[in-house]
C-alpha cells in the first residue's frame, strides 16, 4: 500500500441522453463524478457508461445515505466493505452492473481500493477488477469536508429546465415531448415578457426556434440577462428534433472541457473528423430531412477510438442535401453541421 496522499473532490457530470439512429433513447443525467489527483475517477477506469450515486434527479434522502456510506459513518451496502461508486445510467440496478470500491479507514486516512466491476453481491477481482486503479489514500479531513457539503440535500444542484422560444407550436411541442422523454424538463414561450427572474434563473438554456427575429431574440436575452440567469444560448440548426435535442445536452453539459473524452467534431463533404482526449466508445449518427420533411437517420460509426482525431467516411445517401452528424461518447455529445 502506497503512503503516498491522493487528492480528493468533487465535480460536476453529466451523461448525456438522446436519441439513437434504431429509435432507442438513453436518459439525460446529471451527477457529480470524483475527481482523484485532478482527474475524473470515471475517465481513469475503462470506458463506463456510468453515473455516481451523487445524482441530481435522486431524491435528497438518497444522497444523504449515499453520501453517509462513503464518510463511512454507516455500513457498506455490500459484503466485504464494497461501496457502489457508479451504477448503471438507465435504472441503477446492481445486475445491470456497477463499478465497486473497498473503503475503509486506515488510522487518519480514508482508502479506496480494489475497484471492480460488479453484477451481483460479489466481486471476483481476478475476472473484473481493474489492475492498476489505486489504492488510493485520502486524508480524511480534506475527503470529509468534500463530501459533507451534500449532507443538505442541495449541492448536486437543480434538474436543469429548457425553455424553448419561438412561434412554431407544432414544432415546439415536439421538441419538448423528446427531451422530457430523456428527463430534460422543457417549457414552451412566445417570449419572455412578463415571466418572474426566478423563474428564468431556473432555465439552464433557451431554444431559439428558426421564426423567432433577431429583435425577438435579443428581447429575450437582455430578460435573462437582468433577471442575473446564466442560460446557455441554442440556436436551432433546423427542425430537425434528435439535432435539437443533441444541441441542448451538448449545452447543458456543466463539466470543465478538461474532464471530457469527447472534445472535437467537424463533417466536411462525406468525412466527419471526430477527436477524443482519451480511449472511448464513439457512436456517429448522421441526420437529415428527406423532400417529405421527414427525419432520416442513419448510423454512421460506432467503436472504440484511440486519443487524437479521426476522420471517419460518411455515407453520401445519409448525408444528402442538408445534414448533420451528432457523435457521443460516455459522458458527452457534440453536433456539427455537414458543410460541402
Amino acid at each position: 500500500m502506497s503512503a503516498e496522499y491522493a487528492t480528493f473532490a468533487l465535480a460536476p457530470a453529466v451523461r448525456a441522453g438522446g436519441f439513437l439512429a434504431g429509435g432507442g433513447f438513453e436518459v439525460h443525467r446529471d451527477f457529480l463524478d470524483f475527481v482523484v489527483d485532478g482527474r475524473p475517477l470515471l475517465l481513469l477506469l475503462s470506458d463506463v457508461d456510468a453515473v455516481s450515486p451523487l445524482a441530481s434527479d435522486v431524491p435528497p434522502a438518497i444522497v444523504i445515505r449515499q453520501v453517509r456510506g462513503l464518510l463511512l459513518d454507516a455500513e457498506a451496502p455490500l459484503p466485504g466493505g464494497r461501496h457502489v461508486l457508479y451504477g448503471c445510467p438507465e435504472c441503477e440496478e446492481l445486475g445491470c452492473g456497477a463499478v465497486t470500491a473497498v473503503i475503509e479507514r486506515q488510522g487518519n486516512d480514508v482508502v479506496w481500493r480494489d475497484f471492480a466491476w460488479q453484477t451481483d453481491e460479489t466481486a471476483d477481482l481476478e475476472l473484473n477488477g481493474y489492475p492498476g486503479t489505486g489504492p488510493f489514500r485520502f486524508r480524511a479531513d480534506a475527503y470529509r469536508a468534500a463530501l459533507e457539503r451534500l449532507l443538505d440535500g442541495t449541492a448536486t444542484g437543480p434538474r436543469r429546465r429548457v425553455l424553448l422560444v419561438g412561434a412554431r407550436a407544432t414544432s415546439l411541442t415536439r421538441l419538448a415531448a423528446a427531451l422530457r422523454t430523456i428527463g430534460i424538463g422543457a417549457d414552451i414561450a412566445r417570449d419572455t415578457a412578463g415571466v418572474p427572474a426566478e423563474e428564468l434563473r431556473a432555465y439552464g438554456a433557451v431554444v431559439f426556434g428558426g421564426t423567432v427575429t433577431e429583435t425577438e431574440r435579443a428581447a429575450v436575452l437582455v430578460a435573462f440577462t437582468d433577471s442575473g440567469a446564466h442560460a446557455a444560448c441554442v440556436d436551432a440548426l433546423a427542425d430537425v428534433v434528435p439535432v435539437v435535442v443533441a444541441q441542448v445536452e451538448q449545452v447543458l453539459h456543466r463539466g470543465p472541457a478538461e474532464h471530457r473524452r469527447l472534445t472535437g467534431l467537424t463533417a466536411s463533404g462525406r468525412t466527419a473528423s471526430v477527436t477524443v482526449a482519451s480511449a472511448c466508445r464513439v457512436r456517429l449518427v448522421a441526420h437529415r430531412l428527406d423532400r417529405l420533411h421527414r427525419t432520416r437517420s442513419h448510423e454512421v460509426f460506432d467503436g472504440t477510438l484511440e486519443p487524437g482525431t479521426h476522420r471517419i467516411p460518411l455515407d453520401g445517401g445519409a448525408v444528402r442535401g442538408r445534414a448533420f452528424v451528432v457523435a457521443r461518447a460516455a459522458g458527452g455529445v457534440l453536433v456539427a453541421a455537414v458543410t460541402r
